[in-house]
């Protein structure tokens, strides 16, 4: 009880004193703020990102998995030499693969980065998928008017276009886009229906889709990178496991590219674990970056709490040397200057958390995903940021603590 009665009288003068000194008070907790708010900001962004990717992959369904040439991304006009002698991925492929009696669904897929226009107005890079009428199985979503396509329209790649509701608000306005005919890459289709995107699908910055074409469309007239965005997707039966799927579709394509038993695989299979294992490395990196960048800021904040104890001691030598004299023990004094440092650094990992969130949450707004507050990130970024304020301020603590009271009252 005597020791919460200690740790609250020292903090209320902690406060007091912060509040005289209020600049040079915010000015020593900036590098807290800065690394605190970097590590919320980022911690926000990524859980965000990674919730959409998981929901996305739900909608897609667990067991969905997909063919491509190379199932990490790789420049396409110099791919590495084990991914060059592989042939593409062909819609021949697709038939035989949907064939078989453990497939629900196999469809072949590419995506292309192209510019739409109408009468003047223009978007800016879309993505455009040349898919089918099971698009929304895969990706979610609806239409909100319109059809998809016809059987004759996917064979005979007709120049037709499911267009995403905000390019057709941004291209038409209040027009009835239906049976319009827009430009895509340069090219004219003609509009016939209007897709809906689920509001919580993953879609990240500068890739959101821009219209759905029969994939026979894009193929013939729309350049894209068939190395990295052209893939089968593949949906096994209910009963049937991915593992069973994947052994059937691995033997016909061996088949059907005549790969011998001592030949690896021509294509790889990539699953929707694989995908969230991929993102969680690609993001771990990233986020490790913006730890050790955040570790500096707080170094550096670090660093600026203990000069200005010293300097706080050295401008309360006085004080000091009054309170020991009215009985103060070596415990009482290093108390009272560790808990000023650590409500120090504590009120700045607030601000931090706070400013973090905040601009996370921007963030994930602009990209249109919804993220939870990282409630555990939270909790360490309060922990860590009045831990810098302990181990800074115990050596200024303990100088403090040391001085003599008589040379203390005695110092002007």
């Amino acid at each position: 009880m005597r020791a919460a009665e200690r740790v609250s009288e020292n903090i209320g003068i902690a406060i007091d004193t912060l509040r005289v000194s209020k600049l040079r008070s915010g000015l020593t907790i900036l590098g807290v703020v800065i690394g605190v708010a970097t590590v919320m900001a980022m911690a926000a962004i990524v859980q965000g990102v990674r919730q959409q990717i998981v929901h996305t992959i739900e909608i897609a369904g667990p067991t969905t998995f997909y063919v491509t040439r190379s199932a990490t991304p790789v420049n396409p006009g110099n791919p590495p030499p084990e991914i060059r002698d592989r042939p593409e991925i062909t819609a021949d492929e697709a038939d035989r693969v949907r064939l078989l009696p453990d497939i629900a669904y196999a469809g072949i897929w590419g995506q292309a980065q192209a510019r739409m226009d109408y009468q003047g107005t223009r978007t800016q890079q879309v993505a455009i998928f040349g898919a089918d009428n099971r698009f929304t199985d895969i990706q979610g979503g609806d239409l909100s008017e319109g059809r998809w396509f016809t059987h004759p329209e996917l064979v005979s790649g007709s120049a037709v276009a499911v267009i995403d509701q905000d390019v057709a608000h941004t291209l038409f306005g209040r027009v009835d886009p239906l049976g319009k005919v827009v430009g895509i890459g340069g090219r004219a289709a003609r509009v016939i229906g209007v897709y809906v995107a689920p509001g919580n699908i993953f879609s990240p910055p500068g890739q959101s889709t821009g219209a759905i074409v029969p994939y026979a469309m894009l193929d013939h007239q729309l350049p894209f990178d068939r190395t990295n965005a052209l893939w089968i997707v593949v949906k096994p039966r209910p009963n049937v496991t991915v593992a069973d799927a994947e052994e059937a579709v691995m033997v016909t394509l061996r088949r059907m590219r005549h790969l011998r038993p001592s030949q690896p695989n021509s294509f790889d299979l990539l699953t929707q674990d694989q995908i969230l294992d991929t993102f969680n490395k690609l993001t771990g990196v990233f986020f490790l970056v913006m730890i050790v960048l955040s570790a500096v800021a707080l170094l550096v904040g670090g660093i600026g709490v203990m000069a200005i104890m010293m300097v706080s001691v050295t401008d309360r030598t006085r004080e000091i040397g009054v309170r020991k004299a009215l009985g103060a023990t070596r415990l009482d004094i290093l108390l009272q200057f560790l808990v000023e440092a650590a409500t120090l650094t504590g009120i700045g990992g607030l601000i931090g958390i706070l400013l973090g969130l905040g601009f996370g949450r921007l963030a994930t707004a602009a990209m249109r995903i919804e993220a939870t507050t990282p409630v555990v990130y939270t909790f360490v970024a309060v922990v860590v940021s009045v831990g810098i304020g302990v181990v800074f301020g115990l050596l200024p603590a303990n100088r403090a603590a040391r001085l003599d009271p008589v040379e203390a009252l005695r110092y002007e």
